[in-house]
């Protein structure tokens, strides 16, 4: 009898067991299932472009860190954002490091033939910064002169085209070509009317030509063969444009 005890009570405990780590096993997958990460979202962009895009301590911020965070939002994304230089942003969308790129990125048909582009999203406008004492007073008085740039903005790829590469002195960054102008290497600085108030603001004995130099529209670049990523964000934009919060973002950092 107890040899007969025994063995149910062995039966009885290998059942348990066996029933146990099957649930377990379930748990573990259904927690894992419940757990996985989000699928990401790279934006690359070059944070030296305020408001746009700016380091606040370790983070980036600006209207298009708020805006590329409300679309992968949207999406059920999770936002990673990368920054680099401004002129390896195409480069790194075309040899898909990146998902997308979003820069203050004007559409133009030298930018079309590599890459896609979304729907517009902001309106920007290129100025040109002199220092007060300057003999430029309008943006005809720059031919001859020696104008810096940032390296592959429209702001650069105009400039050139107008007053000719020999007069094109290119930087890795609007704040680097600000310091050239406050030196005396370059004669003025071609860049976004927005950044270039920051600029100013911040170094005293300059000021922005009350002439506009090119109006423009900002967009989204995608490579040409993720059309159902650029479909969903255009999709996404769409919304939040209709829903008023591409305005309120900019709104944010541009004070009408």
């Amino acid at each position: 009898m107890k040899k007969f005890l025994c063995v149910l009570l062995t039966v009885a405990l290998l059942a348990i067991t066996f029933v146990a780590c099957s649930n377990g096993g379930s748990t573990e997958d259904t927690t894992a299932a419940n757990n996985a990460a989000k699928e990401t979202l790279v934006m690359a962009t070059n944070a030296e472009f305020p408001p746009y895009e700016y380091h606040e301590g370790d983070k980036i911020v600006g209207i298009d860190a708020e805006i590329a965070q409300a679309i992968a939002d949207k999406l059920g994304m999770e936002l990673k954002i990368e920054d680099v230089a401004f002129d390896s942003i195409i480069p790194g969308v075309q040899a898909k490091k990146y998902d997308m790129g979003m820069a203050g990125m004007t559409v133009n048909d030298e930018r079309l033939k590599s890459v896609d582009f979304s729907t517009s999203y902001a309106k920007g406008v290129q100025v040109v910064i002199v220092k007060n004492d300057s003999d430029i007073k309008t943006v005809d008085d720059v031919k001859g002169k020696k104008v810096g740039v940032q390296t592959s903005t429209t702001g650069d790829i105009y400039a050139t085209d107008d007053f000719g590469e020999k007069n094109i002195t290119r930087f890795d960054n609007g704040a680097v070509a600000v310091q050239a102008l406050v030196a005396g290497k370059v004669d003025c600085v071609i860049i976004d009317n927005e950044p270039a108030k920051s600029y100013v603001e911040a170094n005293e004995g300059l000021k922005i030509l009350e002439t506009e130099y090119v109006e423009e529209e900002y967009a989204i670049c995608f490579n040409k063969e993720n059309t159902e990523l650029k479909d969903k964000v255009n999709k996404a934009l769409d919304e939040l444009t209709k829903d008023g919060t591409v305005q309120k973002i900019i709104d944010k950092y541009i004070k009408a």
